[in-house]
């Protein structure tokens, strides 16, 4: 029985980058966390110990911030394709290259009424991010965002469903439905408005989460998708990742006071984790757009 190598790469994770513009006297602020992954000419690396085909992850980061300089960081989706571009077309032993980026907002601080030139106040905990592959001259670009968090009061069902001898769960045709919503699309093509188009997905998400009367989380996924691809052409598919945010109804009958659905306990764990998608019957082929480097283990 032979034993030979399996898939490799290797990469430098989570390199903190932020790109301040003082070209004028209002400078702009752009904060990124980006990821690289290397797949290519290896195999000697982890057979041999012979190093003579690896770019260093230490050299990869220092290619991140030069990048930040030389190209600067108007959107995060360019940023990541120029990089992509960069080790695919520029180092001869790589083949493929996985960009990711996180970028964390920050608003101008307001003094006087007017908005500050060089001062910020970190926006919440929402994320947007972007992963692009490159392999050769093909190229996939997926947006999104992460940590976007929901809540309605009502406008929530959650009945009729599946039971068996060890079901507790009462039904409820009114609930607090909240979520910490993660998304990702990917683009069929790279060659969009990015900024606009995110600001736009992201408003016909919440919209859809507060429009549709839910009877279930996954039906509110499902017409949020749907909204998504309806509205932007160049959209191939849309994954959701919502994890339930449980709101429980409080007793106070031993307080002698009466509770109709004001006071909640908010409960983190456990909770449940809906995911769904929606595709073009058409979508082309997804290729490694999907593929992480935590998915590899």
């Amino acid at each position: 029985m032979g034993i030979v190598l399996g898939r490799n790469q290797y990469g430098k994770a989570e390199c903190r980058v932020v790109r301040v513009v003082r070209d004028e006297a209002r400078h702009e602020l752009r904060d990124v966390n980006v990821s690289t992954c290397l797949w290519g000419d290896f195999d000697a690396a982890h057979t041999d110990g012979d190093q003579t085909r690896v770019l260093p992850t230490d050299t990869q980061k220092n290619t991140c911030y030069a990048y930040a300089k030389e190209h600067g960081i108007d959107e995060i989706e360019d940023y990541a394709l120029a990089l992509g571009r960069h080790f695919v077309e520029d180092v001869d032993s790589v083949a493929g290259a996985r960009v990711e980026v996180e970028e964390y907002a920050w608003d101008r601080i307001v003094v006087g009424g007017r908005e500050h030139d060089h001062s910020w106040a970190r926006r919440g905990g929402e994320v947007r991010t972007a992963a692009v592959t490159v392999i050769g001259d093909a190229e996939w670009v997926v947006s999104g965002l992460s940590d976007l968090v929901v809540v309605k009061s009502t406008g929530s069902e959650f009945a009729g469903f599946l039971r068996d001898r060890y079901t507790t769960l009462a039904e409820t045709h009114d609930r607090v439905l909240a979520t910490s919503l993660t998304a990702r699309w990917r683009w069929d093509g790279a060659g969009a408005d990015w900024g606009a188009a995110h600001a736009d997905v992201r408003q016909t998400l919440v919209e859809r989460f507060a429009d549709v009367h839910s009877l279930a989380l996954q039906q509110t996924l499902w017409e949020m998708g749907r909204a998504v691809l309806e509205t932007h052409d160049g959209i191939a598919e849309i994954r959701l990742s919502a994890p339930n945010k449980h709101h429980f109804v409080v007793d106070l009958a031993p307080f002698g006071l009466d509770n109709p659905g004001e006071v909640f306990h908010a409960d983190d764990r456990p909770y449940g984790l809906i995911q769904a998608s929606a595709t073009r019957d058409d979508a082309s082929d997804p290729g490694p757009a999907w593929e992480t480097s935590e998915a590899f283990a």
